[in-house]
């Protein structure tokens, strides 16, 4: 790709546990990401996110580092990482991967350090200690997990975890921590990554005093209020040193932002010029089916990102969320809103991130036994919320049996009808998700890298202009007549459904359609 390709870049999220199993333990690995490279590059994605796959004792899925620059044994080895790199780049694929500044394992050698420390000690430094109030924690703060964010140690101190007691959180303002990451940061640079996506990129200061939150079920508010663990200023100080770093290596290597914030404005400060590249976009995530919601989070996202002059990023899915095909109400009313949502997400300028499987139209499975639940969140909660295994379950590659071509067998179990749905039963049908995703993102490489234009249309449609490429989405639950944009280019429902008349058009309800051409809308 050209320079700066991350400002149009179709990302693939690769949750790694949950690809490709190479060696047959029911655990996807590295080799297995490796072995479907193919699969990615005729998907036509221009870059791979992995997930962790560093040493971990797995309390959340990888995301507990207790190596940062080794991988763990259930994954592969570093060797694999290396390979996987260098046949990705060899395919015209970028390749972006985690990493986890927030916190460490409980098992990282720092950590134990602390343990085995004094209060007051520099190794406890390292992380936030404190004494307790009142016979309790330090303060309010409630683990994002379930419960409280302290846990107390044998000499009477506590500790901060944001996530799992598993997870503690490290002292940003400890200089031998960020000199640790920046290390870090060369370490995977000089290995050929060509960025990396930042966890919990919103959360490594904390308000000065640790000062109490005084407000519950806080995970309920990361989008929609400030607290003072999540969000501070400081943070923006660690992104300049990494841009940095980042800019002192060739090829544009790049920094994505997991920040979970108020708004689209907090989220652009992330964004400025000397900080990082891209932020997830969360708020689009989380708007409601309608044309109202999504043209009001498109421009505000817009907005936000034009004063720093980054693109904005487009996610529907990924490994924290309900998969969206459940989100849009499940069965053949979420399969045609999903659909309808690729197109417009397809459409719109900027960076498109993709979910693993989602281009398969996988949905949520929420109904799996509760035995099976791995997800820190189902303990923490005391057994009222499921967590995010459900949207984690291993692909569907081939076959007509579980795990479907997956490996041996599969960590998590998947549901029979997914047969239908796998890579292998989609791969040739026209009319298929696959296919829809496909084109898509080919035909997304020939519409202008910026701007939009909104398009008059009725109520409950929205109906977009980049370059000579109209898109229109009909959210209504009934058709809707209107003029017709042009000639009819990628359709998210059979072509026979669209009510072409002279010049007009019957949208069918829940879908999208690309048109080409130079009629007004």
């Amino acid at each position: 790709m050209s320079n700066e390709w991350w400002r149009t870049a179709a990302i693939y999220q690769v949750y790694v546990r949950s690809f490709a199993d190479a060696n047959g333990d029911g655990i996807g690995d590295l080799p297995g990401v490796r072995s479907k490279l193919g699969y990615l590059a005729e998907l036509g994605v221009d870059a791979v996110w992995l997930t962790p796959f560093y040493t971990s004792p797995m309390a959340d899925g990888g995301y507990d580092v207790a190596d940062y620059r080794d991988v763990d044994p259930v994954f592969g080895t570093l060797s694999d990482a290396e390979a996987l790199i260098t046949e990705a780049h060899d395919r015209k694929l970028k390749v972006i991967v985690d990493i986890v500044p927030n916190h460490t394992s409980s098992q990282h050698p720092w950590f134990v350090e602390a343990l085995a420390a004094e209060p007051g000690s520099p190794a406890r430094d390292r992380y936030l200690f404190r004494d307790g109030r009142d016979g309790g924690p330090p303060n309010d703060w409630e683990s994002i997990f379930g419960g409280p964010a302290w846990t107390q140690v044998g000499d009477g101190q506590w500790y901060l975890h944001l996530f799992d007691p598993g997870q503690p959180d490290l002292n940003w303002e400890n200089p031998e921590v960020r000199a640790e990451f920046e290390s870090i940061l060369r370490f995977w640079l000089d290995r050929g990554v060509d960025g990396f996506r930042i966890d919990v990129a919103h959360g490594m200061v904390k308000a000065d005093g640790l000062p109490d939150a005084a407000c519950s079920d806080q995970a309920s508010l990361l989008t929609s209020r400030a607290l003072p663990y999540f969000d501070q200023d400081g943070v923006h100080e660690i992104y300049r040193a990494w841009r940095k770093i980042l800019d002192s290596y060739p090829g544009e290597r790049i920094g994505v932002a997991e920040a979970w914030v108020p708004n689209a404005e907090r989220l652009a400060r992330y964004l400025r010029p000397d900080e990082l590249h891209q932020a997830f976009n969360f708020h689009y995530v989380e708007a409601d089916w309608s044309a109202t919601a999504f043209r009001q989070v498109i421009d505000d996202s817009l907005a936000a990102v034009a004063g720093v002059n980054a693109p904005s990023t487009w996610v529907l899915s990924n490994h924290d969320v309900q998969r969206h095909v459940t989100r849009y109400g499940g069965g053949e009313q979420g399969m045609r809103r999903a659909r309808a949502a690729a197109l417009l997400t397809m459409a719109l300028p900027g960076s498109v991130y993709v979910y693993q499987g989602e281009e398969l139209g996988l949905e949520e499975i929420t109904d799996l036994p509760e035995e099976v639940l791995a997800d820190p969140m189902w303990e923490r909660s005391g057994h009222t919320e499921r967590g995010r295994d459900g949207c984690r379950v291993p692909l569907p590659w081939s076959g007509s049996e579980p795990p479907f071509g997956f490996g041996a067998s599969s960590w998590l179990p998947q549901p029979q009808h997914w047969a239908n749905l796998t890579a292998e039963a989609q791969r040739d049908d026209p009319d298929s998700m696959l296919a829809l995703y496909r084109e898509a993102l080919r035909r997304r490489r020939e519409l202008p890298a910026e701007g939009l234009e909104w398009l008059a249309a009725p109520e409950d449609v929205l109906a977009l202009r980049r370059g000579a490429v109209t898109c229109t989405v009909n959210f209504s639950a009934a058709p809707v007549t209107i003029a017709r944009p042009g000639s009819v280019e990628l359709a998210s429902c059979p072509a026979s459904d669209l009510g072409l008349t002279g010049d007009t058009v019957t949208l069918p309800p829940e879908s999208a359609v690309w048109w080409s051409g130079d009629r007004d809308g």
